[in-house]
């Protein structure tokens, strides 16, 4: 059954994202919120902003100690709806981070583009963000630039040389207008989908209240995987490590027929 309504399709493709009125069940979100704080307590090492991969259990080639339970989120039926209906039938899997701000010291995140750092080609992921803690203007929300994901054009990305940043490469500002930023507050539960071209980014959290979300990224498969491209050149500012990235084929065929669905992945203990 379909889950998002015809507009807020149309939203998606106008936009370059959409707040869909589905959510997550509260019972679920309060099941993941325990699963968060586990997370968090296993990766002392790291900056709960730059919690990568953390779908795959136990310790990653990202460098994170990882949890199946957001594996299981991330093949949640209705999450795969959601996304076939705007990128279609063939659907994979690649990644999923958490990005969970302190409350004070929270890392902003640069405006940027998705694709400046993925070795997908052509471009082409559907991100589902998910709020696991109240997502507000004040702590440090989602921020979107409506319609620039429209020519499907990845700008030039600068480097960034701060320590206190999620990502350390950003949009030319000269490529957009900061003035037309929408503010994408979520409460626990609540969703945003966007496309891989779309302009985002968010502010420091310098609130009392801690920030939490979950990035799941989805690909159509009539796109590659290219485990060959190293987009950033390893100037990320996150740890990625796409040669041993494991994919899922979530729904349909592998329609390009070049992705690798064995690599990465490890046997069921």
């Amino acid at each position: 059954m379909p889950i998002l309504n015809a507009q807020e399709i149309a939203d998606y493709h106008r936009n370059g994202y959409v707040v869909p009125s589905y959510q997550l069940p509260p019972e679920m979100v309060s099941d993941l919120q325990i699963t968060l704080q586990r997370l968090i307590d296993a990766n002392p090492g790291v900056r709960p902003e730059k919690l990568v991969s953390a779908h795959i259990e136990g310790k990653n080639d990202d460098g994170v100690n990882g949890s199946k339970r957001f594996l299981e989120l991330a093949m949640y039926p209705p999450l795969i709806e959601l996304v076939s209906q705007v990128i279609g039938e063939d659907i994979a899997l690649w990644g999923c981070q958490v990005f969970c701000k302190p409350p004070e010291d929270g890392y902003a995140t640069p405006w940027h583009q998705d694709g400046q750092y993925w070795p997908i080609r052509p471009l082409a992921t559907c991100t589902v963000w998910i709020a696991l803690e109240p997502s507000l203007k004040t702590n440090g929300c989602l921020r979107v630039i409506p319609g620039s994901h429209k020519d499907k054009v990845l700008h030039p990305h600068l480097h960034e040389d701060r320590a206190e940043l999620t990502l350390n490469q950003s949009v030319n500002t000269d490529c957009f207008d900061p003035s037309q930023a929408q503010d994408l507050e979520l409460q626990p539960g609540q969703m945003s989908l966007h496309d891989v071209f779309m302009i985002h980014g968010a502010n420091a959290n310098t609130s009392d209240i801690r920030r939490t979300g979950v990035a799941i990224r989805y690909m159509p498969t009539t796109s590659h995987f290219d485990r060959n491209l190293h987009p950033a050149k390893g100037e990320s500012g996150l740890n990625l490590n796409f040669a041993t990235r494991p994919l899922w084929l979530l729904k349909g065929k592998d329609a390009c027929g070049l992705n690798d669905f064995s690599t990465g992945h490890r046997p069921v203990l």
